[in-house]
Formats: C-alpha cells, structure tokens, sequence
C-alpha cells in the first residue's frame, strides 16, 4: 500500500490546503477546463461550417452570361400580327442586342393597344420600343411622363420628336431620352436609359418598315 500524498502546501500561505481550498481549486480546475473545451469546439465547428461553404462556392457551376432571360421578339411578332392591320415592328439590330420582353398589348384604360419590344443594347442599357394604334395626345403624354420635346432629329430618313427627362434621377425609371414619331396609325416611342448613339442605332433599324407603312396608308 502505497504512502498517503502529503498536503498540498499553498505557495502564497506556507501550509498545506485545507480540504475546503483543495476541492475549491478542483473546481475551478474543472470550470477552466471545460471553457477551453467549449471554446475549442466552437472554434471546431466554425472550422468545419467555414470549410462546408467553401466546397459549396466552388462546386456550384456559375456563368458569366447575363442572367435575364431572352425572348425571340421576331417570332412573337409573327405571332402578334394575325389579326392585325397595321404591320409590326421587326428590327433587325446588330449582334449584340436581346430583347427581354415582347408581347401585344391589348390597352387599358387608356384603349390605345400596342406592341411593345424590352431591349437590351450591347452595353446592356435599356431601350423599350412601342408601336401604339391609333394613340392619342394623353396616352402620350403619360407614356412620357408629361415631358415637352426638346427638338427633332432625322435619322435615315424619319424624323422624330426628342425628349429628355427633366425630373431628378431617382423619379425617373427607365425614362431618360426618348424618341417619337407617327406613321399612318401607329405612333412609335422609343424609350430607356441607352446613349443617343444607341437610340440612333434602333432607330434606324426601324426606318424602312416606318417609311413602307405610311406609304402602305
């Protein structure tokens, strides 16, 4: 049988601990160790959550194309004009430009019907084209948030009113520049927030079907 252990002697009382400081000091032993226990598990599984989502980031394929759908507003224009008189904007626009929306609106309460193409132009500015039957001066003016023109411009041989928006920026939507122009029953408004350049661009695509169908008038 193997000695009893001498008392603990206390370095700052110079005597042995009483049994009270020994189960004390026990404790608080034990209290330490199971907060460096607690701490390092949390530390473990921040560790392991931190790793769970790099492996997912590089996992998950990702695309550097654009993620707004695109619409094939030449065979919805096809579709649209059965049971239409007037013809339908169809640009062909160079490579580059997408539409993300095309459809014939029937009118609200407005009673004015139109075809209406979202375009997006190689820069990714925005640039909405609708062709309106038979407009009259208030839907205009609503479409264009009651702004005046500001001139005309010829482009490829149509001329269009000018409009710049003059509310500050954050009332503006997608209304900074615009162009209009009428043609037998359609009125065409050009939209968006796309440089003038871009504007000219769409435009001119537009030219010859404008011109044919107030010839065809």
């Amino acid at each position: 049988m193997s000695p009893a252990r001498p008392p603990r002697i206390v370095a700052e009382l110079g005597r042995p601990e009483t049994p009270e400081e020994t189960a004390a000091r026990l404790a608080e032993n034990s209290r330490k160790y199971r907060a460096r226990k607690t701490m390092n598990n949390l530390v473990l599984s921040l560790l392991v959550t931190l790793a769970a989502v790099l492996v997912l980031v590089l996992l998950v394929p990702r695309s550097d194309t654009s993620s707004v759908s695109t619409v094939d507003y030449h065979q919805v224009a096809q579709q649209a004009q059965h049971g239409i008189d007037e013809p339908l904007a169809d640009p062909r626009l160079p490579d580059g430009w997408r539409a993300n929306e095309a459809e014939w609106r029937t009118g609200g309460s407005d009673q004015v019907p139109s075809w209406y193409i979202g375009l997006l132009t190689p820069r990714d500015q925005f640039i909405g084209l609708t062709q309106a039957i038979n407009a009259n001066p208030s839907w205009l003016a609503d479409a264009l948030q009651r702004q005046a023109a500001t001139g005309t411009v010829t482009i490829d041989g149509i001329t269009w009113d000018v409009y710049r928006n003059t509310v500050k920026e954050a009332d503006r939507g997608n209304f900074d520049y615009a162009l209009v122009t009428a043609s037998a029953d359609s009125t065409y408004l050009l939209v968006g927030t796309a440089t003038e350049a871009e504007f000219a661009a769409l435009a001119g695509a537009l030219a010859d079907q404008i011109a044919r169908n107030g010839a065809g008038s």
